[in-house]
């Protein structure tokens, strides 16, 4: 009895596993129906789900019975049927007292017993379970009844689980072709309304010009123009093809050619300037910039009555900002955030990249819309873009934990995919987790600077290396770690949004030292200027300023190649290992 009681255990645990992790129906059903027909010492059988509004029920598994599944049949049929009228697990001592059954009187079955039970979602019938004798002289009993009672509800448990998988995935689904359609409705809105503003003000300068007694036929083909080119727009939105203003361009000159769009087709004169140094943006977020920018340029013809428009664009630490300023009418914007899609859109298109928009308007004093966005997308922000993957080492379980948990608060769009306490672990995460950044304890026992940030670093190359600075470190230990190669340092008593930000820094190839640290690296010789060329002069000083090598390239109107050699012979002939402590003698 014990035997055969741990063998139904086992059989039931094997199908709870399977419930954990399988949402499709129809393996589990056949797993959980195979389970029972086995122990119960047979070969056939049968799962059924029941439909109580139309009175019928459809075999979903059969096993050895005529390959039956998937047809339908009525309450008043076979075993099933008699489950349903009765409510609670019935006997038959042969098939043939089952009415109106499917099973020929020629077939062995016929004369064999059968056994049926309810599959119960809580009070509700939801279908059977039904097992057939192997022989003759077999018979069914209220044990072999309260064993199949266990499999039906199991079954239960897997029909309301993959029915709750099916209603969060068409809930998914719904969210996705919603979020689909908001976007193909601002591509609409943005190309056709722009396009039928400058149709409207061509045709109000052909009104004007007749009025004079001009002639108003040049206003009228710049109209004709006008709306040629809405039709096009309209047709590449609805196609997909994203905006044609973009065409390879630089986001600056993009912007440009919608200020020129603004002065043709108002009497405003609008202001343009670019702040920071151009930073490389991510497809998704150029798109959003640009779409911003043409919707924020459209309410100011359209609606602002305004003297003065400027747009301004801000590269940042940390992204791109993009200002738009008007001295028009303004608004109230509590009263017009759910009007029309204007406004609303603006916010949808900062949210589908990670960004947000800020909105200050008052009535009578114009409008000020700011928008700041990542530089690639997703970062920082939703969970559906590629997060950051970050390694923890440090020797103390409670410092692992408290960098976990402040990266947790600050950063969405980090991911801590490793924690470990010692070196030779850590290199193995490393090598097979790929991360973008470690961050480091400095007092890693045993373990010399050089030594252990070259073994982090060839686990994978192109790794990042934060230092972690606990408390009492001796400025010799920081100084190892800065001439090691490290690209950041922070203390132990750092803040969420300061190790975010660093975290993030580092993982885009800048140098980051945040904190005192800077004072704990002083002390070391400085840099021989003279023996320097000019070009390699004005590298360093860049350097020291935190640039990484794209930004020196764009600001010195160099390759990205040409800024790596220059900063190669800036580090051998200041006799220093890294950026980090070049940037410690600054």
């Amino acid at each position: 009895m014990s035997g055969e009681r741990a063998s139904v255990d086992d059989a039931l645990a094997e199908v709870a596993n399977d419930l954990a992790g399988e949402f499709r129906l129809q393996p589990l059903l056949e797993r959980i129906l195979r389970s029972a027909v086995e122990l119960l010492g047979c070969r056939s059988g049968s799962l059924c789900l029941i439909d109580q509004v139309s009175q019928t029920y459809r075999k979903e598994i059969d096993l050895d019975e005529g390959c039956q599944a998937g047809r339908v049949f009525s309450l008043e049929e076979g075993c099933t049927g008699a489950v349903a009228r009765a409510g609670k697990p019935v006997v038959f001592e042969h098939y043939a007292q089952v009415r109106n059954g499917h099973i020929r009187p020629d077939e062995p079955r016929y004369r064999r017993a059968v056994i049926g039970v309810p599959i119960l979602l809580r009070t509700r019938l939801i279908g059977a379970c039904i097992v057939f004798a192997a022989t003759d002289e077999r018979r069914f009993d209220d044990a072999d009844a309260q064993l199949l009672q266990r499999f039906a509800t199991h079954a239960a448990i897997a029909i309301a689980n993959s029915r709750l998988h099916t209603e969060a995935s068409e809930r998914t689904r719904a969210a996705a072709v919603a979020a689909e359609r908001e976007r193909a409705m601002l591509e609409v809105h943005d190309s056709i309304g722009r396009g039928l503003a400058t149709v409207t003000l061509r045709i109000a300068a052909a009104h004007a010009a007749a009025s004079r007694g001009e002639d108003p036929l040049p206003a009228l083909a710049l109209a004709q123009q006008a709306a040629q080119e809405t039709m096009n727009e309209g047709r590449r939105a609805v196609w997909g093809l994203g905006p044609a203003g973009m065409a390879g361009r630089p986001i600056e000159v993009s912007i440009g050619l919608e200020l020129d769009w603004v002065q043709a087709t108002s009497e405003l004169a609008p202001t343009f300037r670019v702040f920071g140094d151009s930073q490389p943006l991510a497809k998704n977020v150029e798109t959003q910039v640009l779409r911003i920018v043409q919707e924020s340029l459209t309410n100011v013809v359209q609606h602002a009555r305004a003297s003065m428009v400027r747009v301004g664009l801000v590269y940042g630490s940390d992204g791109i900002a993009l200002i738009v300023e008007d001295d028009g009418c303004g608004f109230d914007p509590e009263s017009a955030g759910t009007r029309g899609v204007g406004l609303p859109g603006l916010v949808a298109r900062a949210a589908q990249v990670g960004g947000r928009v800020r909105i200050d308007s008052t009535p009578g004093w114009g409008t000020r819309i700011r928008a700041d966005l990542p530089y690639r997308g997703q970062v920082n922000g939703a969970a559906d873009g590629p997060r950051l993957r970050i390694v923890v080492l440090h020797p103390l379980p409670a410092m692992r934990a408290g960098l976990v948990r402040l990266l947790d608060q600050s950063e969405p769009g980090v991911q801590v995919v490793a924690e470990v306490g010692e070196v030779g672990p850590a290199v193995e995460a490393i090598r097979l987790l790929r991360p973008d950044v470690v961050l480091a304890g400095t007092s890693q026992p045993d373990a010399p600077a050089a030594d252990l940030v070259a073994a982090l670093q060839s686990a994978s190359a192109g790794v990042g290396v934060v230092g972690v600075i606990d408390p009492g470190a001796p400025e010799a230990q920081v100084r190892d770690w800065a001439a090691a190669g490290v690209r950041g340092f922070v203390q132990a008593d750092v803040d969420a949004t300061s190790l975010g930000r660093v975290v993030i820094g580092v993982a885009r190839g800048d140098v980051l030292v945040v904190g005192d640290v800077l004072a704990q690296l002083g002390g070391l010789p400085a840099l021989d200027g003279d023996r320097l060329t000019g070009r390699e002069s004005e590298v360093r000083g860049l350097l020291e300023q935190g640039l990484a090598d794209k930004q020196i390239a764009s600001r010195l109107g160099i390759s990205v190649k040409t800024v790596e050699k220059h900063v190669s012979a800036v580090l051998r002939k200041g006799g220093v290992r890294s950026r980090t402590e070049l940037l410690a003698r600054a």
